[in-house]
C-alpha cells in the first residue's frame, strides 16, 4: 500500500478532533500540527503533479483542507 493509498483511506474515517502530532510535543501544538499538515500537503501536491488522476487530486485537496484547518487553529491560538 502506497502512502497515498494510506492517507485516502485514512481521509475516510470519522473525524474524532484529535490532533495527532509526528513532532516531539513544544510549547504550541498548534504550530507543530501546521508544519506537520503543510509538509503533509506539499508532498500529496507533489504526488499529484507526478501523477495527475482524480484520486491524487483528491488526495492533495484533503491535505490541503487539514492544512488550512491547522492554520485557523494557530491563528486562534495567537
Amino acid at each position: 500500500m502506497s502512502v497515498d493509498e494510506l492517507r485516502f483511506l485514512l481521509d475516510g474515517v470519522h473525524d474524532t478532533r484529535e490532533l495527532v502530532i509526528r513532532r516531539a510535543a513544544t510549547w504550541a501544538p498548534e504550530l507543530d500540527a501546521w508544519r506537520d499538515a503543510h509538509e503533509d500537503a506539499a508532498a500529496a501536491y507533489r504526488a499529484w503533479l507526478r501523477a495527475p488522476a482524480p484520486v491524487s487530486y483528491a488526495v492533495y485537496r484533503a491535505a490541503q483542507d487539514r492544512e488550512d484547518a491547522a492554520q485557523d487553529a494557530l491563528a486562534a491560538s495567537r
